[in-house]
């Protein structure tokens, strides 16, 4: 049997000395013998994942619609593109920094605009992930540790969710398994370019999703300032040029933005203050640790969060997370306790095997601990697609802590460590699989039984021969993965649209009935369909006339603009999101409209002369509307409509100069009511797009096109109202 990790006490291999110098100046990983099932089973797990990540891909449409019309936007405005613009007008950006729309963008500009031209990038970044988790365990923990981490990674039903999806995480996955890789190599020696580029690639994951990026990076530059093998004068100053290329890489992006004139650049969405500063430390910063996210659906309510679940560790294991991600998180941390056991006793410079290897596990396991932590903590916006993040720190852990117990296996301690860590993965997804009733119920019994007979058989292996104990391990890992495993088949068969996205089947008690069919409009804890109160969301969720408990109306307002997860050729899609059905509901917040073909047509007709060939509230409305039409359609207080953008005057100069075609509002039908569309925003902007509504709504003349209101403003009602 070839050892799944090289034996721990083997003398290092220093491929930087030259033959006949002494070793050990630049210590490097040992020189792990690749065998002949090596690269045709690395080929298979990256053939596989590819497969898992494409298969009926196009049924998602354009998936989240609020990225998608930016990346749209992109691919015909550069300065869109540089800027991350949520329509080819450039007036106003999305509510994150834009390498994640990049790579959608070039997409979108090299193959036009569809579903696959926007998600496939986002696939072969989890194929990218896979890849880079299984060079950096391979490296120290052999081919089948890394096998095992890279088929654990790839079947993480979040995994298979978010790199099927269009939402900065999938981008930011990859580089934070990235950063880790750079960094163990600079840990082989000390190495002063690994850790710069280590340092590069966290910028990077910055201009992805900001704040979040550097929330691994704490864990990692202590490990490396303790652990480097080098002078500690070295160590601090490699650390300082690794910060340095960081503030470069991500810093460039924020500087020109920062510098630029904002009257000739789009408005930063997501801020109060037309600040990326203030949205990198408010609503995408502090506010989702304190809950205090001015502008967010929430409105940063006095005295933080509450609204988005209950805080605590016990937040990842609940019923709406833990089927995401948490399948092996007890083992990982279960592996992480029993690797650093075994190598503690190593000293600290990394000329030995075990520091190398506990090097390792600390690597992984104090962004795991750090991000578990955060994301428990969390207060204010929290999703349960967060959890992707901890995803290739689980698996990770999995792989080098069942190859480092593997190979310890002969003592009664690494055999009972791993048959426990079995058995208490065996019960954790007999309690998850059990959460979906009708979803598989033999599964959870299959699972439990088999998991418990091969941890019984993992104990008392040594008693029994190298074929019980392989058949064991066999059947041990078999029960491990089957749980997640049918999570992503039933992940990659369902289409899935909106901006919270939920891997696997119904689960009871997730979210306001559990209903995956709520999935394109879930919202805070407390949330119910008809009007029913919600924390986090001002008056409540909406009901089907579109108006929420206390009377307000929502973007998108009822009928017309039919909630939908806006596919691709006219807004066709699939089933999944869309709101809680049926016209109105929350469609017109959190997923793209569906826009009849008469109110494309009326888009689309003159647009050439218009600047945006309309403006509507709310960016998911506009997204709707854009993607279908192909024309640039303004936003009108950014995503939740609470950005003050553009200003009451802005937009009365706008129109004055004719660079906007339409106003569109609620969408006509008997339970419209009085209608307009959402007058108010969660947060002091939101009193901009009322004053906008209310604007158009005195001076222009409202007409029903194919179920939506429109106002033409270039028609005013009177000449002299127009020039108000």
């Amino acid at each position: 049997m070839t050892s799944a990790v090289p034996p721990l006490h083997a003398p290092p291999a220093d491929r930087a000395a030259a033959p006949g110098s002494t070793a050990g100046r630049r210590t490097a990983a040992p020189a792990v013998p690749r065998p002949r099932w090596e690269l045709p089973a690395l080929g298979a797990l990256l053939a596989a994942t590819a497969a898992l990540l494409l298969w009926n891909l196009g049924a998602s449409g354009y998936a989240n619609s609020f990225y998608s019309a930016a990346a749209q936007a992109g691919s015909e405005s550069w300065k869109a593109f540089f800027f991350g613009s949520s329509d080819a007008g450039n007036s106003i950006t999305v509510d994150k920094p834009p390498a994640a729309l990049w790579p959608m963008a070039l997409s979108v500009r090299l193959f036009g605009l569809g579903s696959w031209q926007l998600l496939v990038p986002q696939a072969l970044m989890g194929v990218a992930t896979t890849a880079v988790l299984y060079a950096a365990v391979r490296r120290h923990f052999g081919p089948a540790a890394a096998l095992l981490s890279g088929t654990v990674f790839a079947l993480t039903p979040v995994a298979a969710l978010m790199f099927r999806f269009n939402n900065p995480d999938a981008l930011l996955t990859l580089l934070l398994t990235a950063t880790v890789y750079c960094v163990l190599r600079a840990l082989d020696g000390a190495r002063t370019g690994w850790l710069v580029a280590a340092g590069a690639v966290a910028g990077l994951a910055f201009l992805t999703k900001t704040l979040q990026a550097f929330v691994i990076l704490p864990p990692l530059a202590l490990l490396y300032a303790l652990c480097a093998p080098a002078r500690l004068r070295r160590r601090l100053g490699q650390l300082l040029a690794a910060g340095a290329a960081m503030a470069v890489a991500g810093g460039w992006w924020v500087a020109v933005v920062e510098l630029w004139p904002a009257s000739s650049r789009p408005y930063i969405g997501g801020s109060q203050t037309n600040s990326f500063l203030e949205l990198t430390l408010g609503y995408n910063g502090l506010g989702r640790i304190n809950g205090n996210e001015t502008g967010s659906v929430g409105g940063g309510r006095p005295g933080g969060g509450g609204g988005w679940g209950e805080t605590g560790i016990e937040r990842l294991f609940s019923a709406g997370v833990g089927g995401q991600a948490s399948w092996l998180l007890p083992a990982a941390l279960a592996m992480l306790a029993a690797g650093l056991v075994i190598t503690w006793k190593a000293a600290r410079p990394a000329a030995s095997m075990e520091s190398a290897a506990r090097a390792a596990f600390l690597a992984w396991g104090g962004p795991l601990l750090l991000t578990a932590a955060v994301f428990s903590s969390m207060r204010g916006i929290f999703h349960e697609y967060y959890t992707v993040a901890l995803a290739p720190f689980t698996a990770a852990l999995v792989g080098m802590g069942v190859a480092l117990l593997w190979e310890e296996r002969g003592s009664t301690a690494a055999a009972a460590a791993l048959s426990g860590t079995l058995a208490l993965t065996a019960w954790w997804s007999w309690v998850l699989l059990g959460r979906s009733p009708d979803f598989l119920p033999w599964l959870r019994w299959a699972v439990l039984a088999a998991g418990l007979a091969a941890a019984a058989g993992l104990f008392a292996g040594a008693r029994k021969g190298r074929r019980f104990t392989r058949a064991a391990a066999a059947l041990g890992l078999a029960a491990a993965l089957a749980g997640p495993f049918a999570y992503c088949l039933a992940t990659v068969a369902s289409p899935h649209t909106g901006s919270i996205p939920k891997a696997g089947p119904a689960v009871a008690g997730a979210g306001p009935g559990g209903r995956r069919a709520f999935e394109g409009a879930d919202l805070p804890q407390g949330a119910g369909p008809q009007g029913a109160p919600v924390q986090g969301m001002p008056g409540g969720m909406p009901g089907r006339d579109g108006r929420t408990a206390d009377g307000r109306m929502l973007p998108g307002g009822p009928g017309g603009a039919t909630a939908g997860p806006g596919g691709p050729a006219g807004g066709a899609g699939g089933p999944r999101g869309g709101g809680p059905g049926g016209p109105g509901g929350a469609g017109g917040l959190l997923n793209g409209t569906k826009p009849s073909g008469e109110a494309v047509a009326a888009l689309r007709a003159g647009a050439g002369a218009y600047t945006w060939a309309a403006a509507v509230v709310g960016a998911q409305n506009a997204a709707g509307y854009q993607l279908a039409s192909g024309e640039a359609v303004m936003p009108v207080g950014g995503f939740n409509g609470s950005d003050p953008s553009p200003t009451l005057e802005q937009f009365r100069e706008y129109v004055r100069s004719g660079r906007i075609h339409y106003f569109i509002g609620s969408s006509a039908g008997p339970a419209a009511g009085e209608g307009a569309g959402m007058r108010r925003g969660g947060g002091p902007g939101g009193a901009t797009s009322s004053a906008i509504t209310e604007w158009v709504e005195a001076n222009f003349t409202a007409t029903t096109v194919g179920g939506a209101v429109f106002y033409d403003l270039t028609a005013p009602a009177t000449a002299a109202s127009g020039a108000s």
